[in-house]
């Protein structure tokens, strides 16, 4: 069994479709581990995304994911990351594939619904940014 992160983005949670993409999750057979709901500082934001520092969407991007409320979670399944991925759709949801979530969802490449990890060492990181060993 695989793990990913999964975040319901603000612009998701706003539209109040959080039940409608929980709903999807579980159809493609991911296990919900951890769930929460939280609102990241401007601090956090800049923190999780700290690998797009110096790509100019940076500020954009967490000024965005700090603007509201957001839902993250930990899926588990085989192949979770590359499934998680492909249920998502493309980061742009014009070019997303019908079905996918940003294609129903999206907005524009920023505001898009979902994130998810785009790797396992990424997807080990992105669990321990929010979800501690500990807790």
């Amino acid at each position: 069994m695989e793990r990913t992160l999964a975040i319901i983005k603000p612009d998701a949670v706003k539209k109040r479709i959080i039940g409608k993409i929980i709903q999807r999750i579980e159809e493609e057979g991911f296990k919900i581990v951890e769930m929460k709901l939280m609102h990241l500082t401007k601090q956090q934001a800049e923190g999780f995304y700290i690998v797009h520092k110096n790509k100019p969407f940076y500020q954009s991007l967490t000024d965005f994911m700090s603007s509201g409320d957001i839902v993250v979670m930990v899926l588990e399944r085989e192949n979770a990351i590359a499934h998680w991925r492909e249920v998502m759709g493309s980061t742009d949801p014009a070019l997303a594939k019908p079905g996918t979530i940003r294609h129903t969802y999206g907005f524009s490449i920023e505001r898009n619904a979902v994130h998810g990890s785009d790797s396992p060492e990424t997807a080990e990181w992105e669990i321990n940014y929010f979800f501690s060993k500990s807790a």
